[in-house]
């Protein structure tokens, strides 16, 4: 069966309100421009999530609840996994391995590096993720937790000053 794994990270973050925690940081202008563009370039391949799973932090949440939107896909439906914020690779490979066999393309999002570690275990060829980067991974696997552990079929990264 195929499935399709879209990491996400966020978009740029705005560093200009003092004494937010990380966690509470918004997107900058540039992030909230990012966003909607990424989203409508997923929607012009015709992505349809059937999962989308966020970090709680706020420039995460805001990234995947604005590409919802424009994929169609409603931001009340988006889960969050604490697990996500500050996480390593084998952690989010967990997080992977236990999605239900019934979806076949998920969307998570998250941070940097973790997710830039991530993309490059599946893709040597992936070595930054930049914000509002958008890695995408196809598996031919009957469950997420071999698909963690194979090589994809696809990898293609997309950002959004590569055009």
């Amino acid at each position: 069966m195929k499935r399709t794994l879209i990491l996400v990270r966020h978009g740029k973050s705005s560093w200009e309100e003092k004494g937010l925690t990380d966690r509470a940081r918004p997107l900058a202008e540039q992030g909230l421009r990012d966003a909607p563009l990424m989203g409508r370039r997923l929607a012009h391949d015709k992505v349809r999530p059937d999962l989308i799973l966020s970090s709680p932090a706020c420039r995460a949440l805001s990234t995947a609840n604005i590409i919802a939107e424009v994929l169609g896909y409603r931001p009340e439906e988006i889960m969050t996994d604490e697990r996500l914020y500050g996480a390593d690779v084998r952690t989010l490979m967990e997080v992977m391995g236990e999605l239900g066999d019934e979806l076949r393309c998920v969307m998570l999002f998250g941070h940097d590096p973790e997710f830039t570690d991530l993309a490059h275990r599946f893709s040597g060829r992936i070595t930054r993720m930049p914000t509002c980067a958008v890695a995408r991974f196809t598996f031919d696997a009957p469950s997420w937790s071999a698909a963690a552990s194979q090589t994809p079929l696809t990898a293609v990264l997309d950002y959004p000053k590569k055009g």
